[in-house]
């Protein structure tokens, strides 16, 4: 990995030209220390256009190519995430710093592959997770952490997106990891690792499309120390996206896009509620500089992971997604057959459990 010094302009090369693509790279080029030097797709055509649009000097055609780029120090992968092993594996293989979108692989196995490279090559490696970076998201998670709301009982936070998504979109397609789980229950996951950790155990229902991918799905996950999360998303019904975090004496409530929030309430037992919000100097709630600044921040201090979405984190979220989907019966195409103890410590799952009708609840699985 190119050593990045104190002072010195990080160099940012991105791979993939699509919609998430084009958002990060408009708050990166923002930042006075971050400097996009190449682009890559699978067409030069499309590489180009990306490039003239971000005033970007180098495009290729073909992913190789930048990975082999030695002036960039770090790649943001922003392919469909059925891609994500093998683009950023390509680039850690050649000595680049990767920060990868989310959900970071299609499953753990993958997941595993690519922090075992990682760290046997000494590269640095983080999941986009931007939430995790977000202020007010932090301050949420000090706040119960120093026992604000005493003892967390429970979690509860859903994402849901109404709709329509043509037939041919990429949510609805299983050959790009389509689904409401992937693309947008890694959120309300993720929210419930950051503030419980891992689950000991994991329920789920799902709705599933006749391709085979969940349309909407809700799960239950327990843990050990009698704290419940419940989690729920959707591609057929917006939903307020708000989360819940309770505790033996009070409660946090976030409104409204609690992955980005702009506000959130503390509610504590026998005091008035207080509210916490977005501080204007730190930007658009919305902005993903924030993830690139702690990409840019741990490079300099020469870290090869971020505290703030550590790799083993990240590893726990798809032990997790991956139970959920074992639950419901959600497979993807060319994924390998699940190992005894494949779901990382959760109950091994049976056979698939959906419940065999197209756009019907899949059964639920109570683990032995």
């Amino acid at each position: 990995m190119s050593a990045v010094t104190t002072g010195q302009r990080v160099r940012w090369g991105i791979l993939a030209t699509g919609g998430m693509a084009a958002t990060f790279t408009a708050d990166l080029v923002a930042l006075p220390d971050a400097e996009v030097v190449a682009v890559a797709s699978r067409t030069e055509a499309s590489a180009r256009a990306f490039a003239e649009r971000f005033g970007i000097p180098r495009a290729y055609g073909d992913w190789e190519s930048l990975a082999r780029d030695a002036e960039v120090d770090v790649v943001y992968v922003a392919t469909p995430h059925a891609a994500h092993r093998a683009a950023a594996g390509l680039c850690l293989e050649a000595g680049r710093g990767v920060l990868c979108e989310k959900p970071f692989t299609l499953n753990t196995r993958e997941a595993g592959e690519l922090v075992a490279l990682a760290r046997a090559r000494g590269s640095f490696l983080m999941e986009a997770m931007w939430m995790y970076c977000h202020p007010l998201v932090r301050r949420l998670r000090a706040l119960v952490a120093d026992g604000a709301i005493g003892e967390v009982r429970g979690v509860r936070a859903d994402f849901g997106l109404a709709g329509p998504f043509p037939p041919a979109h990429r949510l609805l397609d299983p050959a790009q990891g389509g689904g409401a789980l992937l693309d947008l229950g890694v959120y309300p996951v993720s929210l419930a690792h950051l503030l419980l950790g891992e689950p000991s155990d994991v329920a789920a229902r799902a709705v599933l499309s006749e391709e085979g991918v969940d349309l909407q799905t809700g799960a239950l996950l327990s843990y050990e120390s009698g704290a419940l999360a419940s989690v729920h998303c959707s591609v057929v019904g917006g939903s307020a996206n708000s989360a819940t975090v309770t505790g033996s004496t009070g409660r946090v409530e976030v409104p409204d896009g609690f992955f980005a929030p702009e506000r959130f309430v503390l509610h504590r037992d026998g005091r008035d509620p207080e509210t916490f919000t977005a501080d204007p100097a730190d930007g658009s709630p919305a902005t993903l500089a924030h993830e690139a600044r702690e990409v840019m921040r741990a490079l300099r201090a020469g870290e090869t992971e971020s505290p703030l979405v550590p790799l083993d984190g990240t590893l726990a979220v798809m032990r997790t997604l991956d139970a959920i989907r074992d639950r419901v019966g959600v497979r993807y195409p060319g994924e390998a057959p699940r190992t005894p103890g494949g779901s990382g410590g959760l109950p091994e799952p049976g056979a698939r459990t959906g419940s065999g009708t197209p756009g019907e609840p899949a059964a639920a699985v109570t683990p032995a």
